[in-house]
């Protein structure tokens, strides 16, 4: 087909919104002097794309019925046999709904993008099934990932596998309740501010959110680029440090990943804990909706690694008490500009642009009503801040950020690692379906303070499960300096070698 060249009205429409004052014959000229690039356009339609390849077999599955959905948790049931033998032959994995897999419908949780089906595979479904892994299906996740609980997805809350009618945590809900159900071995998760660890801290396994740009998000649906992560959540601190070395690395593809360095996580498995210096970060406690039996859980987990031959002391980190406000500025207005104006991938980068998800996503404006009421409003602050401000606030809280960045690289100086509550409390029930806005944007936003301000930072941090409250999990988080996964890693295996944290 061949590009529409534009009318004198449609030229008209834009002069108006533009701010241009123009005359009907002037007008005319610019509407004929567009040709030369009316033909280039044409010549660009008339090439073919250049998309990753797609290998491996596979069918688009189906959406399983209640019977086989009891936690609300799957999206579709599929199978995609990876390569016969790697290193994850015999796990199976699931992948969260903001992921590419060719042929095989992607919704991202939101009513506006039901349909979509893509012809691609992200690098990070390649390189798990190259390694051997079977892909099950898609999980469902919160509408286009904005939302901290688990009831925003079009098609119906996630349940909590350890108590039915409470938050799975989100967006990576879905992910996190079929890991934490035994349904599947290992999950990719999505984390902009805390989706990766929220859930896995409300349904009790392993959540890592790398470095930014240690994994690359080639054929994820973004959010904002600067606060993009996307990595694994599983059962075991062992298949979490497998999965990720499959997953990390540069592919060329994704201008998230300049500098980015890989290890072997798994041979950090068995280094223990002995001698590890572990800052427990006093600003991470007691915000005003902080449950006194999570902060007591969380300081039992530090006095654990101090058991374990840790050395384990108090510390001081001001700034991140303002973490979450530095992200608001970046999350609302980056949102708005790259994933909603910008039809979810936005302009002014390097790298593969999924074209098929630009023009599925596009239409949102004409069903703007079927939005979430949690998109909406980061949608109202985003356009309200960057019309009347000029992005200057999201400009400044970019420069801060540096700050921010810096604060934790000085007191990671110090220490070896960080540690704090991944979440202030235990998982939540899922607001009623009459439930007022207030409580509805409440669930989805109030439990992430903590996990934030990394998302900002990119340093990697990862929420292992460390208790129980009223029996619902509780979790702690380790903070690690850029491509420090690998300690991370110790550290967790040896906390899990501990005992069974259900007893902690």
């Amino acid at each position: 087909m061949s590009v529409a060249k534009p009318t004198l009205a449609q030229l008209e429409d834009i002069a108006l919104d533009l701010g241009f004052d123009l005359a009907p014959e002037k007008l005319a000229e610019f509407q004929a002097l567009m040709d030369g690039a009316v033909a280039s356009y044409d010549i660009v339609d008339a090439m073919p794309d250049e998309k990753p390849r797609v290998a491996y077999p596979r069918t688009p599955g189906y959406q399983p019925g209640p019977e086989e959905n009891p936690l609300n948790a799957w999206y579709i049931r599929t199978e995609v046999k990876g390569a016969p033998s790697g290193p994850l032959a015999g796990k199976t994995v699931v992948l969260k709904d903001n992921v590419c897999l060719a042929g095989v419908p992607m919704m991202n949780g939101a009513a506006t993008l039901e349909g979509y089906v893509p012809e691609i595979d992200a690098t990070i479904v390649t390189r798990l099934l190259d390694a051997g892994a079977t892909i099950l299906g898609k999980a469902h996740c919160e509408s286009f990932c904005l939302s901290g609980g688990s009831h925003t997805s079009a098609l119906g809350p996630v349940h909590n596998p350890h108590r039915h009618g409470y938050s799975a945590g989100g967006s990576s809900s879905g992910s996190g309740a079929l890991v934490a159900a035994g349904a599947v071995d290992m999950a990719i998760g999505g984390d902009q501010g805390g989706s990766i660890r929220i859930p896995a801290s409300f349904c009790g396994i392993y959540g890592m959110k790398p470095s930014w740009g240690l994994v690359p998000y080639t054929g994820v649906m973004p959010i904002e680029a600067t606060v993009d992560h996307t990595g694994p959540m599983t059962a075991t601190v062992a298949d979490n440090a497998l999965m990720l070395e499959v997953l990390a690395g540069p592919d060329g593809l994704d201008p998230r990943q300049g500098g980015a360095r890989t290890a072997r996580y798994t041979e950090a498995l068995g280094q223990g804990a002995r001698g590890l210096r572990i800052g427990v970060v006093q600003e991470g406690f007691g915000w005003a909706n902080s449950q006194p039996e999570v902060d007591a859980k969380v300081r039992a987990a530090a006095g654990r690694f101090a058991r374990m031959g840790a050395v384990v002391e108090e510390v001081s980190l001001p700034l991140h008490r303002v973490g979450k406000d530095i992200w608001a500025p970046i999350g609302n207005e980056g949102l708005q500009a790259q994933m909603m104006r910008g039809n979810g991938m936005g302009f002014n980068w390097k790298g593969f642009y999924t074209v098929s998800l630009m023009d599925a996503h596009a239409p949102w404006r004409e069903r703007a009503n079927d939005l979430s009421d949690t998109l909406k409003l980061c949608m109202f602050v985003g356009e309200y801040f960057t019309r009347q401000y000029r992005g200057r606030y999201y400009g400044k809280a970019q420069n801060i950020a540096r700050r921010l960045s810096a604060a934790y690289d000085a007191a990671l100086s110090r220490f070896d690692l960080l540690l704090m509550p991944t979440l202030p409390m235990v998982a939540t029930p899922l607001p009623p379906a009459d439930a007022p806005l207030s409580l509805y944007v409440q669930r989805a936003f109030e439990m992430i303070a903590n996990t934030a301000p990394t998302d900002v930072t990119g340093h990697p941090a990862m929420s292992l499960p460390c208790g129980l409250v009223d029996g619902l999990p509780v979790g702690a988080m380790l903070i690690g300096p850029r491509w420090g996964e690998s300690t991370l890693y110790a550290a967790a295996a040896a906390f899990e070698a501990d005992g069974d944290w259900k007893g902690f």
